[in-house]
């Protein structure tokens, strides 16, 4: 993988190359993440693709610009680092934020796109409920406690029955919240309380889609995930029957399966 920085439009973005492959996926993270969440997934990847991976603006270290990074303005950040990588198209994955984005990929870029993956993400807008919670967060960080985000959040994104067993992950997505800047966070919560309802656009859009859920995320709770699935028959639909929100973390193997035959690849040979 080559480490460097690019610039799309007027935006420094840190990005990840593999470099080679006849078929690209780009993996896109979630809030409170950098790409460094993907670091041991990409290895069930590259032998079969090429693997882009970014710092979306205002996580990891690429820029942080104003205080709102829409869904939007991040779709297109996203495309320009495409055209300045050669990417003509892609599979796209989001994890979480990382789906919205991809969905504003999605209405606005659609001829970038092979395929899109909405891993453990929704095409709804924030509830009421949801953009007050987001509110307390914004408050909660501008008040200079992010540190009560990183002792939380990392954990509830995985099944209660993985904690134990995924407590160095957990660890390392906490570190990831402090090196994060607050104003990066900041700007990220308000663009997701921005974001519009992508359903129809989802439902009418050309390009392919997966969904990606797991049975016990706390986020998405199956009942929900469910009802999305019901509501997209033209989308296919995989579960992760032991994971919570961090299925590319909890059951790597088999997420990495239903992104490699969605994007038209083949898997890596065993080794001997």
């Amino acid at each position: 993988m080559t480490e460097k920085f690019i610039m799309a439009g007027d935006t420094a973005v840190h990005v990840c190359d593999s470099e080679r492959g006849d078929r690209c996926v780009v993996l896109l993270h979630g809030y409170l993440e950098s790409m460094l969440v993907w670091e041991d997934f990409i290895p069930l990847l590259y032998k079969s693709v090429r693997v882009v991976t970014l710092d979306l603006p205002g996580h990891g270290i690429s820029e942080v610009k104003g205080p709102v990074h829409t869904m939007e303005w991040l779709a297109d950040v996203t495309a320009g680092a495409l055209r300045a990588l050669g990417i003509g198209r892609c599979t796209l994955v989001g994890h979480s934020m990382g789906g919205y984005v991809a969905l504003a990929c999605c209405e606005r870029h659609p001829e970038l796109l092979d395929g899109i993956v909405l891993f453990s993400s929704t095409p709804d807008a924030d509830s009421d409920e949801k953009r007050s919670g987001r509110e307390r967060e914004i408050a909660l960080v501008e008040a200079g406690k992010k540190e009560l985000l990183a002792r939380t959040a990392p954990a509830a994104g995985f099944a209660a029955e993985n904690r134990t067993r995924m407590a160095d992950a957990v660890a390392d997505l906490a570190e990831q919240v402090f090196v994060t800047e607050e104003s990066g966070i900041v700007a990220l919560l308000r663009g997701m309380c921005a974001r519009p309802d992508r359903n129809a656009m989802l439902r009418t859009s050309p390009v392919r889609q997966l969904f990606v859920f797991g049975r016990a995320d706390d986020y998405i709770p199956a009942e929900r995930a469910e009802a999305i699935a019901a509501a997209h028959p033209q989308a296919r639909v995989v579960w992760l029957d032991r994971s919570g929100h961090m299925g590319f973390l909890e059951e790597p193997a088999a997420a990495a399966a239903a992104i490699l035959d969605f994007a038209g690849a083949a898997p890596p040979a065993a080794e001997a």
